[in-house]
């Protein structure tokens, strides 16, 4: 009897131990990772990884230029994850009562090119939010490159920058405030990353900036943004994004119903793939979780993060090339793993 109890707890202990490993995020050794930057001529990479809501490693490889080495303090740009910072604003106001997510936007902005459009008043934030606007992307994309509904608001699911901007020149109006202004005091300053900045300006020493590469691993002439968009550009390093990162999985960015209601589906991009506000949502994973995912590309970078709130695990990742969108989805597959196949089967 002692015997077969014994078995038990041995069969037990090794399915527990099992779980747990399947549930831990893998350490990769840095030959690895270099040797990924080799066969993917991408200049440089910084990973972070969280285990149990703290950060665990952070891996930075790789130069900025021939005589200059990437390190933490480096500066990416990692395009459209500034929606993140974006939606973490916005949510910030609603929960402050300054701003609401059902209100039409039209109370706050017109568009020119939307000024007589029947869909105008049905515009809301919850609609900008989980990509639900009818907008196109850019409203260059548009044959008369200029603002127009492809659908009533609402109705389906439509990837859009030109939402984010709308949502932007919303929130400016009625609050006679900035979005730079209101992500410092909303978002960076609370989460202390103090190297963060949603424009290129004087204080940026261009010396610790990531730039942007092609696919031959050359250098891009980086285009500086000085005017703020909602929907791009963002510039920080991996150490802030890591902070941020860290603070949205310990539930401590947002209150409880303001996060469950961004952490809901509100759309479907497709099976396994739901748009929460400002995430994407994939649910239903592994070991019972569910992650926050969103993604950046632009001409010379690309950038990820995805979170698992359940197990408070978490991995960002920041490349300067135009091969590293699949350099970070290789990432998650090495890992995640079992949980990050998963994810990468659904794309």
């Amino acid at each position: 009897m002692k015997s077969k109890l014994f078995t038990l707890f041995v069969i037990c202990f090794n399915l527990q131990l099992t779980a747990q490993q399947e549930n831990s995020i893998q350490n990769i050794d840095i030959k690895t990772i270099e040797s990924w930057l080799s066969e993917s001529k991408t200049p440089a990479i910084a990973i972070a990884t969280i285990e149990n809501g703290k950060i665990h490693e952070t891996h930075v490889q790789g130069k900025i230029s021939k005589n200059q080495r990437v390190t933490e303090p480096t500066l990416f740009d990692v395009a459209s994850l500034t929606k993140t910072i974006t939606t973490l604003v916005t949510l910030k106001l609603v929960e402050s009562s300054s701003w609401n997510l059902d209100m039409p936007l039209y109370n706050y902005w017109i568009d020119p090119d939307i000024k007589n459009n029947t869909h105008l008043k049905k515009l809301t934030t919850r609609h900008v939010l989980s990509h639900q606007t009818g907008f196109k992307n850019w409203r260059w994309m548009n044959e008369s490159k200029k603002l127009t509904f492809d659908f009533e608001p609402g109705t389906k699911f439509q990837y859009s920058g030109e939402g984010f901007e709308y949502l932007r020149k919303s929130i400016e109006n009625k609050l006679n405030l900035s979005l730079e202004k209101l992500s410092d005091s909303l978002i960076f300053k609370p989460n202390e990353m103090t190297h963060s900045y949603l424009t290129w300006n004087k204080n940026i020493d261009e010396r610790i900036f990531a730039g942007t590469h092609d696919k031959e691993g050359k250098a891009y002439k980086y285009e500086k943004a000085y005017e703020v968009n909602a929907a791009d550009n963002l510039l920080t390093t991996i150490e802030d994004l890591s902070k941020l990162c860290v603070n949205i999985l310990n539930q401590q960015s947002l209150e409880k119903e303001t996060y469950n209601q961004m952490i809901a589906p509100h759309s479907v991009v497709r099976e396994g793939i739901d748009f929460g506000l400002g995430w994407i949502v994939f649910t239903d994973l592994p070991n019972n979780e569910y992650a926050l995912f969103n993604a950046g590309s632009d001409t010379g970078v690309n950038a990820l993060m995805v979170l698992f709130p359940e197990s408070k695990r978490g991995l960002i990742v920041m490349t300067n090339g135009d091969n590293g969108r699949g350099l970070a989805m290789r990432a998650i597959g090495e890992f995640l793993g079992e949980t990050g196949k998963e994810i990468l089967d659904r794309f």
